[in-house]
Protein backbone atom coordinates (compact mmCIF):
# COMPACT_ATOMS: atom_id res chain seq x y z
CA UNK A 1 0.00 0.00 0.00
CA UNK A 2 1.38 3.43 -0.81
CA UNK A 3 2.08 5.52 1.91
CA UNK A 4 3.31 9.19 2.80
CA UNK A 5 5.40 9.06 6.18
CA UNK A 6 7.21 11.15 7.85
CA UNK A 7 9.01 10.22 11.40
CA UNK A 8 7.28 11.36 14.19
CA UNK A 9 9.83 12.76 15.78
CA UNK A 10 10.18 15.51 13.73
CA UNK A 11 6.81 16.91 14.93
CA UNK A 12 5.17 16.16 11.55
CA UNK A 13 3.43 13.20 12.66
CA UNK A 14 2.58 9.71 9.82
CA UNK A 15 0.21 9.77 7.28
CA UNK A 16 -0.75 6.87 5.23
CA UNK A 17 -3.50 6.49 3.00
CA UNK A 18 -6.03 4.74 5.32
CA UNK A 19 -9.19 6.96 5.97
CA UNK A 20 -9.70 7.78 9.24
CA UNK A 21 -13.50 8.07 10.04
CA UNK A 22 -13.48 11.77 9.59
CA UNK A 23 -12.83 10.89 5.95
CA UNK A 24 -9.16 12.25 6.18
CA UNK A 25 -5.65 10.10 6.12
CA UNK A 26 -5.24 8.40 9.29
CA UNK A 27 -2.40 10.10 10.96
CA UNK A 28 -0.66 8.42 14.22
CA UNK A 29 0.32 12.05 16.25
CA UNK A 30 4.06 12.15 17.84
CA UNK A 31 4.31 11.45 21.37
CA UNK A 32 4.70 14.73 23.15
CA UNK A 33 7.82 15.38 24.32
CA UNK A 34 8.61 16.05 28.28
CA UNK A 35 8.32 19.44 29.39
CA UNK A 36 11.27 20.98 31.39
CA UNK A 37 9.28 23.34 33.42
CA UNK A 38 5.74 23.26 34.27
CA UNK A 39 3.42 25.86 33.80
CA UNK A 40 1.26 28.94 33.17
CA UNK A 41 -1.27 26.69 32.57
CA UNK A 42 -3.63 26.94 29.30
CA UNK A 43 -7.23 26.82 30.40
CA UNK A 44 -9.80 24.69 28.10
CA UNK A 45 -13.27 24.52 28.24
CA UNK A 46 -15.33 21.21 27.37
CA UNK A 47 -18.37 22.64 26.20
CA UNK A 48 -21.74 21.71 25.11
CA UNK A 49 -24.96 22.77 26.46
CA UNK A 50 -26.79 19.04 25.02
CA UNK A 51 -25.93 16.39 28.42
CA UNK A 52 -25.07 13.50 27.57
CA UNK A 53 -22.04 13.75 25.02
CA UNK A 54 -19.57 12.76 26.79
CA UNK A 55 -17.70 16.01 28.51
CA UNK A 56 -17.34 14.81 31.50
CA UNK A 57 -15.73 11.36 30.03
CA UNK A 58 -13.57 13.46 28.04
CA UNK A 59 -12.66 15.60 30.58
CA UNK A 60 -11.31 12.60 33.22
CA UNK A 61 -9.95 10.72 30.21
CA UNK A 62 -7.92 13.71 28.39
CA UNK A 63 -6.38 15.09 32.15
CA UNK A 64 -5.66 11.29 32.82
CA UNK A 65 -3.87 10.61 29.49
CA UNK A 66 -1.90 14.35 29.46
CA UNK A 67 -0.99 13.18 33.06
CA UNK A 68 0.70 10.01 31.42
CA UNK A 69 2.80 12.46 28.89
CA UNK A 70 4.06 14.37 32.22
CA UNK A 71 1.30 16.90 32.43
CA UNK A 72 0.52 18.46 35.24
CA UNK A 73 -3.59 19.11 34.95
CA UNK A 74 -5.65 20.15 37.30
CA UNK A 75 -9.54 19.49 36.32
CA UNK A 76 -12.53 21.76 37.24
CA UNK A 77 -16.17 19.96 38.18
CA UNK A 78 -18.16 22.89 37.04
CA UNK A 79 -21.58 20.97 37.15
CA UNK A 80 -23.94 20.66 39.62
CA UNK A 81 -24.08 17.20 39.11
CA UNK A 82 -20.06 16.40 40.45
CA UNK A 83 -19.96 13.38 37.53
CA UNK A 84 -16.44 14.55 36.91
CA UNK A 85 -16.25 14.27 41.08
CA UNK A 86 -17.80 10.92 41.36
CA UNK A 87 -15.97 9.19 38.52
CA UNK A 88 -12.39 10.83 39.94
CA UNK A 89 -13.68 9.42 43.90
CA UNK A 90 -12.51 12.50 45.30
CA UNK A 91 -14.83 13.97 48.31
CA UNK A 92 -17.28 16.73 47.68
CA UNK A 93 -18.95 17.76 50.81
CA UNK A 94 -17.54 18.77 54.33
CA UNK A 95 -14.55 20.21 51.95
CA UNK A 96 -13.73 23.39 49.74
CA UNK A 97 -15.20 23.22 46.19
CA UNK A 98 -15.07 25.64 43.32
CA UNK A 99 -18.49 27.09 44.47
CA UNK A 100 -17.35 28.19 47.53
CA UNK A 101 -14.17 29.65 45.46
CA UNK A 102 -16.94 31.39 43.75
CA UNK A 103 -18.32 33.32 46.49
CA UNK A 104 -15.25 33.54 48.77
CA UNK A 105 -11.82 35.33 47.08
CA UNK A 106 -10.92 34.41 51.19
CA UNK A 107 -10.83 30.92 51.11
CA UNK A 108 -7.07 29.95 48.95
CA UNK A 109 -7.92 27.64 45.64
CA UNK A 110 -5.49 25.45 46.97
CA UNK A 111 -7.32 24.28 49.90
CA UNK A 112 -9.87 23.14 47.30
CA UNK A 113 -7.50 21.39 45.17
CA UNK A 114 -7.56 17.48 45.39
CA UNK A 115 -5.11 14.51 44.19
CA UNK A 116 -6.34 11.42 42.43
CA UNK A 117 -5.73 8.33 41.73
CA UNK A 118 -3.58 9.33 38.45
CA UNK A 119 -0.35 11.10 39.26
CA UNK A 120 -0.20 14.57 38.12
CA UNK A 121 -4.03 15.16 37.39
CA UNK A 122 -5.61 17.05 40.37
CA UNK A 123 -9.15 18.29 40.70
CA UNK A 124 -11.13 21.07 42.50
CA UNK A 125 -14.47 19.37 42.99
CA UNK A 126 -18.09 20.14 42.57
CA UNK A 127 -21.48 19.40 43.77
CA UNK A 128 -25.09 20.32 43.70
CA UNK A 129 -24.47 23.67 45.75
CA UNK A 130 -23.07 24.63 42.34
CA UNK A 131 -26.73 24.83 40.85
CA UNK A 132 -27.37 27.92 43.38
CA UNK A 133 -24.02 30.04 42.00
CA UNK A 134 -26.07 31.88 39.26
CA UNK A 135 -28.40 33.21 41.53
CA UNK A 136 -25.77 34.11 44.42
CA UNK A 137 -23.92 35.70 41.56
CA UNK A 138 -26.43 37.64 39.54
CA UNK A 139 -25.88 41.17 41.18
CA UNK A 140 -21.73 40.71 41.42
CA UNK A 141 -19.77 42.92 39.69
CA UNK A 142 -18.02 41.40 36.54
CA UNK A 143 -19.49 37.90 37.21
CA UNK A 144 -18.89 36.50 34.21
CA UNK A 145 -15.13 36.82 35.21
CA UNK A 146 -15.21 35.16 39.24
CA UNK A 147 -14.10 32.04 37.63
CA UNK A 148 -10.83 33.37 35.78
CA UNK A 149 -9.91 35.12 38.43
CA UNK A 150 -10.14 31.97 40.78
CA UNK A 151 -7.80 29.78 38.04
CA UNK A 152 -5.22 33.20 37.80
CA UNK A 153 -4.38 31.98 41.63
CA UNK A 154 -3.32 28.59 40.69
CA UNK A 155 -2.59 28.61 37.02
CA UNK A 156 1.40 29.03 37.53
CA UNK A 157 1.15 25.50 39.24
CA UNK A 158 -0.14 23.37 36.08
CA UNK A 159 0.20 23.06 32.45
CA UNK A 160 -3.59 22.77 31.35
CA UNK A 161 -6.57 23.66 33.89
CA UNK A 162 -9.87 21.44 32.00
CA UNK A 163 -13.33 22.63 32.99
CA UNK A 164 -16.04 20.65 32.51
CA UNK A 165 -18.92 22.47 32.39
CA UNK A 166 -22.53 22.22 32.93
CA UNK A 167 -25.10 21.08 29.82
CA UNK A 168 -25.93 25.20 29.97
CA UNK A 169 -25.17 28.35 28.34
CA UNK A 170 -26.18 30.01 31.24
CA UNK A 171 -23.91 32.14 33.40
CA UNK A 172 -21.46 29.13 34.73
CA UNK A 173 -20.87 28.11 31.19
CA UNK A 174 -19.91 32.21 30.36
CA UNK A 175 -17.68 32.12 33.26
CA UNK A 176 -15.51 28.73 32.12
CA UNK A 177 -16.03 30.86 28.70
CA UNK A 178 -14.70 33.79 30.00
CA UNK A 179 -11.95 31.71 31.71
CA UNK A 180 -10.46 29.57 29.11
CA UNK A 181 -8.38 29.95 26.43
CA UNK A 182 -9.73 27.53 24.15
CA UNK A 183 -13.00 25.34 24.08
CA UNK A 184 -12.90 22.16 23.08
CA UNK A 185 -17.08 20.56 22.36
CA UNK A 186 -17.67 16.93 22.45
CA UNK A 187 -20.56 15.80 20.04
CA UNK A 188 -22.42 12.73 20.27
CA UNK A 189 -22.68 11.60 16.37
CA UNK A 190 -26.33 11.88 16.90
CA UNK A 191 -28.87 14.16 14.86
CA UNK A 192 -30.52 16.14 17.90
CA UNK A 193 -26.66 16.71 19.34
CA UNK A 194 -25.79 18.23 16.02
CA UNK A 195 -28.61 20.54 15.61
CA UNK A 196 -26.90 22.71 19.07
CA UNK A 197 -23.33 22.94 17.61
CA UNK A 198 -24.10 26.31 15.63
CA UNK A 199 -25.45 27.97 18.72
CA UNK A 200 -22.69 27.09 20.94
CA UNK A 201 -20.52 28.31 18.71
CA UNK A 202 -22.41 31.65 18.85
CA UNK A 203 -22.34 32.00 22.20
CA UNK A 204 -18.69 31.40 22.00
CA UNK A 205 -18.19 34.60 19.29
CA UNK A 206 -20.35 36.65 21.59
CA UNK A 207 -17.71 35.61 24.38
CA UNK A 208 -14.96 36.31 22.33
CA UNK A 209 -16.35 39.92 21.00
CA UNK A 210 -17.77 40.95 24.41
CA UNK A 211 -15.11 39.17 27.07
CA UNK A 212 -12.35 37.07 26.35
CA UNK A 213 -10.88 38.12 22.57
CA UNK A 214 -8.30 35.70 23.29
CA UNK A 215 -10.54 32.38 22.84
CA UNK A 216 -10.19 30.05 20.26
CA UNK A 217 -12.12 26.69 19.47
CA UNK A 218 -9.45 23.99 20.08
CA UNK A 219 -11.66 21.57 18.04
CA UNK A 220 -14.89 19.92 18.13
CA UNK A 221 -14.76 16.35 19.55
CA UNK A 222 -16.35 13.45 17.85
CA UNK A 223 -18.18 11.05 20.76
CA UNK A 224 -19.90 7.73 21.16
CA UNK A 225 -19.22 6.88 17.67
CA UNK A 226 -20.11 3.58 16.33
CA UNK A 227 -19.27 2.85 12.71
CA UNK A 228 -21.91 0.13 12.28
CA UNK A 229 -24.60 2.03 11.90
CA UNK A 230 -25.32 4.73 8.75
CA UNK A 231 -26.54 7.16 11.47
CA UNK A 232 -23.28 7.99 13.20
CA UNK A 233 -21.59 7.85 9.51
CA UNK A 234 -23.69 10.09 8.02
CA UNK A 235 -23.93 12.73 11.31
CA UNK A 236 -19.85 12.24 11.11
CA UNK A 237 -19.74 13.41 7.50
CA UNK A 238 -22.21 16.45 7.96
CA UNK A 239 -20.10 17.76 10.79
CA UNK A 240 -16.62 17.54 8.71
CA UNK A 241 -18.60 19.40 5.89
CA UNK A 242 -19.83 21.73 8.10
CA UNK A 243 -16.60 22.88 9.98
CA UNK A 244 -13.87 21.12 7.97
CA UNK A 245 -10.58 21.45 10.17
CA UNK A 246 -11.96 22.54 13.06
CA UNK A 247 -12.63 18.55 13.76
CA UNK A 248 -10.58 16.88 16.04
CA UNK A 249 -9.30 13.69 14.13
CA UNK A 250 -9.41 11.65 16.79
CA UNK A 251 -12.90 9.88 17.09
CA UNK A 252 -14.39 7.97 20.57
CA UNK A 253 -15.89 5.05 19.83
CA UNK A 254 -19.02 4.01 21.88
CA UNK A 255 -18.20 1.54 24.54
CA UNK A 256 -19.63 0.12 27.81
CA UNK A 257 -16.01 0.15 29.46
CA UNK A 258 -16.69 4.22 29.98
CA UNK A 259 -19.38 3.29 32.73
CA UNK A 260 -17.35 0.24 33.95
CA UNK A 261 -14.78 2.70 34.58
CA UNK A 262 -17.41 5.29 35.74
CA UNK A 263 -18.47 2.63 38.61
CA UNK A 264 -14.86 2.19 39.40
CA UNK A 265 -14.15 6.05 39.93
CA UNK A 266 -11.46 5.41 38.01
CA UNK A 267 -10.17 6.95 34.24
CA UNK A 268 -10.46 4.58 31.37
CA UNK A 269 -6.81 4.57 30.70
CA UNK A 270 -6.45 2.88 34.39
CA UNK A 271 -8.99 0.55 34.12
CA UNK A 272 -8.86 -0.89 30.80
CA UNK A 273 -5.21 0.58 29.51
CA UNK A 274 -4.96 -1.72 26.54
CA UNK A 275 -8.76 -0.75 25.48
CA UNK A 276 -9.15 0.47 21.92
CA UNK A 277 -10.44 4.05 23.94
CA UNK A 278 -8.17 3.96 26.28
CA UNK A 279 -6.01 4.30 22.92
CA UNK A 280 -8.29 7.00 21.43
CA UNK A 281 -7.61 9.20 24.39
CA UNK A 282 -4.14 8.79 24.30
CA UNK A 283 -4.54 10.02 20.81
CA UNK A 284 -6.50 12.74 21.50
CA UNK A 285 -3.61 14.00 23.68
CA UNK A 286 -1.29 13.74 21.08
CA UNK A 287 -3.15 15.30 18.50
CA UNK A 288 -4.22 18.35 21.23
CA UNK A 289 -0.36 19.01 21.97
CA UNK A 290 0.32 18.27 18.22
CA UNK A 291 -2.21 21.23 17.06
CA UNK A 292 -1.06 23.30 19.80
CA UNK A 293 -3.59 23.06 22.46
CA UNK A 294 -1.63 21.91 25.23
CA UNK A 295 1.95 22.53 26.16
Amino acid sequence: MTQQTHDPADGIGSLTQDLGPTGRPHREFPEPKPLRSHGPARIIALCNQKGGVGKTTTTINLGATLAEYGRRVLAIDFDPQGALSAGLGVQTHDVPTIYDLLLSRSIDPNDAIQNTSVEGLDVIPGNIDLSAAEINLVNEVAREQILAGVLRRVSSDYDVILIDCQPSLGLLTVNALTAAHGVVIPLECEFFALRGVALLIETIDKVRDRLNPAITLDGILATMYDSRTLHSREVLERVVDAFGDDVLETVITRTVKFPDATVAATPITQFAPDHQASKSYRQLARELVFRGAVA
